[in-house]
């Protein structure tokens, strides 16, 4: 069989049960089990698959069709332009969380910034190796999560100015920070078993959701922010869909100032800004 079969197979065997974005999601698998890169599958089409390959592309298929997620299988998960590490115990950086990152970035950039809840570091990661003169510090009650979160440091070369904090929250941190991120656990208890098998039989629950409305982890940020934002620091926070005005109302009685609600790549309120009133000196 050539690649070329093989990706029209896999295409149309995902496809048939339902699975969005079977195309990508085909092309992705035959280039692993390939042993290719995925943006260089198309010069490869004509070769023939190994049996190996074959071998691996079918138990990759199997996984797929059993709504494993790709990056699960693949054990990576790009996020702006670089591979990060995912394993059961951490998030599966999603593609909207980028615009977190896009807002970080066109502000002023940090001396210091802290990620609450790392969970695979894609948040602090990236704006470490986005600025280059940053330090950062990054929590998560997780330790497994935060051995994850170290490697991918390691991966991008942030390791020695990123500190990994086993904490809750605000607990254990010390200092003030010109940027504090969180894409913390939003999702309502109650939503839970509407969420696509993808995410509710894959993701970790505490990454998910808090148990109750889902706005737990915003009272806690809310209520700690200004003790840890150095003066006209700011704060951005990813939301789900229809949380931004409760978001916003809880950082606006925090005493912050300038909050805004952004939207995501759809149009959808995805992140929740803003900044400690205090002097910039």
């Amino acid at each position: 069989m050539s690649l070329r079969a093989a990706l029209a197979s896999a295409q149309r065997a995902l496809a048939e049960a339902g699975i969005e974005g079977a195309a990508g999601d085909a092309r992705a698998l035959v280039a692993e089990a390939a042993g290719v890169a995925r943006d260089r599958l198309t010069l490869h089409l004509g070769d023939a698959m190994a049996p190996g390959a074959r071998a691996r592309l079918d138990a990759m298929l199997a996984r797929r069709l059993a709504r494993e997620p790709v990056a699960r299988i693949l054990g990576r998960r790009a996020f702006w332009g670089r591979d990060f590490a995912v394993t059961p115990d951490v998030l599966d950086p999603r593609p909207e969380t980028e615009c977190l990152v896009a807002e970080a970035l066109a502000g002023p950039a940090p001396a210091r910034l802290l990620d609450l809840g790392t969970g695979s570091g894609c948040l602090a990661v990236t704006l470490l190796a986005e600025v280059p003169g940053a330090r950062g510090v990054a929590t998560d009650i997780s330790r497994a999560a935060l051995a994850v979160a170290s490697g991918n440091a390691a991966r991008h070369g942030v390791a020695a100015r990123l500190d990994l904090v086993e904490a809750d929250w605000f607990d254990l941190v010390a200092g003030r920070f010109d940027l504090i991120v969180s894409n913390p656990p939003y999702i309502a208890e109650a939503e839970m078993a509407g969420l696509a098998p993808e995410v509710r039989g894959h993701d970790p629950r505490a990454a998910l959701s808090d148990g109750a409305d889902g706005l737990g982890a915003y009272r806690a940020i809310a209520t700690g922010v200004r003790a840890h934002l150095a003066p006209g620091g700011r704060v951005l926070v990813e939301t789900g869909a229809g949380q931004g005005p409760q978001v916003a109302r809880l950082f606006a009685d925090a005493g912050l100032a300038e909050v805004r609600i952004l939207p995501d790549m759809d149009g959808r309120d995805r992140v929740v800004t803003g900044r400690y009133p205090g002097e910039t000196g």
